[in-house]
């Protein structure tokens, strides 16, 4: 049917009749008359040339015909009602859902999302925090910033933020700590990836010492672990420059290794939308801006 010819007052009044199941429901909803109502159903269903309900003494039932369009109508009036929402003020709202490492959240991002609110308020941000295990299609996301080597297939991926790891420890650990070789190494689980305990130990020219103890798949945990005098860490000063500037934890020297970098990611078959690239710039801009981590 040409686009001119939809009967979209008809087609409304019957989605809304499909929804209730009933004339008088459905004609409160679109504030018109029963009888106007009735009369815009009986009009489609005489152009359509098939019935679309079965009028019954309690209500209405839908026949074949009427349940195959139904759910296409309420979809599509669902759609347009949600877009229309997104204008308000005088400008269109963008909704952009972001799933964000824990560690990445708490540590950089979250501390600077009122700039980026300011610089883009047509976008609004929903933020999903995950421990880097995300599927941006099952999660309903748009993006994600994960950490790793930036190979996911089919994504598409922007290196933003390298964070080398040192280990990290609370002031309160005794004893000097003066060469890498000379300080141990807790028995606790980097859950960042790639860098776990053994790799981090052969980083540092260390050996690696018994896998014993908690298991934790938390790099916040893992800190606050550290923070409470329970062993050392393998962590990312960039992204616990809070911690160490209120004394909770301190890089034990000046040695770091390379397990991967944290990236943006997005499904290589969807184009990029100018929330998304709003997003994706001003995450650049300030990585590029921001002075450089010190423990």
């Amino acid at each position: 049917m040409d686009r001119p010819n939809i009967p979209l007052n008809a087609l409304r009044a019957f989605e809304a009749a499909a929804r209730h199941l009933t004339l008088s429901k459905a004609a409160i909803e679109l504030c018109v008359t029963q009888a106007a109502l009735s009369h815009q159903i009986r009009n489609l269903e005489e152009r359509l040339g098939v019935a679309l309900f079965r009028r019954v003494p309690r209500g209405l039932v839908l026949t074949d015909e009427g349940a195959a369009l139904a759910p296409v109508l309420t979809g599509s009036l669902d759609r347009i009602g949600a877009t229309l929402d997104r204008f308000s003020g005088g400008r269109y709202h963008e909704a952009l859902h972001v799933g964000v490492v824990g560690t990445f959240a708490t540590g950089w991002l979250i501390p600077r999302l009122a700039g980026f609110e300011a610089a883009h308020p047509e976008v609004d941000l929903r933020i999903f925090a995950n421990n880097n295990r995300v599927s941006i299609p099952g999660e309903g996301l748009d993006l994600a910033i994960r950490f790793g080597d930036g190979s996911w297939h089919g994504l598409q991926a922007t290196r933003i933020m390298d964070a080398p790891l040192a280990p990290m420890c609370a002031r309160t650990v005794p004893g000097p700590c003066p060469a890498p070789r000379r300080c141990w190494i807790s028995p606790c689980c980097d859950p960042i990836g790639q860098a776990n305990g053994n790799g981090g130990s052969r980083g540092l020219g260390l050996a690696c010492p018994p896998l014993r103890g908690p298991m934790l798949d938390s790099s916040i945990a893992l800190a606050d672990m550290a923070a409470e005098g329970h062993g050392i860490a393998l962590l990312p000063p960039a992204l616990f420059g809070h911690w160490t500037d209120r004394g909770r934890l301190v890089t034990l020297f000046d040695h770091s290794i390379v397990a991967g970098a944290y990236w943006l990611t997005r499904l290589q078959s969807r184009p990029e939308t100018s929330g998304m690239r709003s997003f994706r710039e001003w995450l650049c801009r300030e990585v590029a801006d921001q002075p450089p981590a010190t423990g």
